[in-house]
């Protein structure tokens, strides 16, 4: 047997043992439809390492790759979902102005707005808060999943529904002000204009 053979099968008894403790991490971070994807992912990659020997803790290394794995699923996530709010704004603003075309440009700016009310959230509040406002779980499917009492579910998600209203409400706020100080500028340079 080769080096390369034998160190896999390492591996393979390092990641058995540790398949638990990495599913059970990963599911803190990622939605659960995503975590088995993501623990095969690790897998993957250990038995792709060039170097495996230089490797002192084979745990805390399987450890670290899942939980960057799902931190960068995370962003891929985010990513995905402000990418396609901008693309359909961009592609909004050189149809012909109408109001059907303003009102749908106005939804996908407060559904960005809003995004970005959510992405504010703690990470623990904006986890609970997408997986039952997004993905429609329930909050004891939540609790379970997190590892949390039904009763921090309920907490974070009122937490994350007032916070996301407060940030949703200022918007509308200094939107606003902005609307109220172009009319007033509107209205002072033809007044300017009349008394010339």
């Amino acid at each position: 047997m080769d080096q390369k053979t034998s160190n896999i099968g390492t591996w393979h008894t390092v990641f058995v043992a540790t398949k638990e403790s990495l599913t059970r991490m990963v599911s803190k971070l990622v939605p659960p439809k995503e975590i088995e994807d993501i623990v095969q992912e690790t897998y993957v990659r250990i038995c792709q390492l060039e170097c495996e020997d230089k490797i002192e803790k084979p745990k805390s290394f399987l450890m670290k790759t899942a939980r960057n794995l799902a931190l960068d699923y995370n962003k891929k996530a985010e990513t995905r979902l402000s990418d396609h709010a901008e693309t359909e704004n961009d592609y909004l603003l050189h149809k012909d102005e109408n109001d059907e075309v303003y009102a749908h440009i106005a939804s996908n700016n407060e559904f960005a707005e809003f995004c970005e009310a959510v992405r504010q959230l703690p990470q623990q509040c904006r986890r609970v808060f997408v997986l039952k406002k997004v993905y429609g779980y329930s909050q004891k499917e939540i609790a379970k999943d997190m590892n949390i009492s039904q009763s921090t579910v309920e907490k974070h998600i009122s937490q994350g529904l007032r916070r996301c209203t407060m940030h949703m409400m200022n918007l509308q706020k200094r939107n606003r002000l902005t609307a109220q100080e172009e009319t007033l500028n509107s209205f002072l340079t033809q007044f300017e204009g009349a008394n010339k």
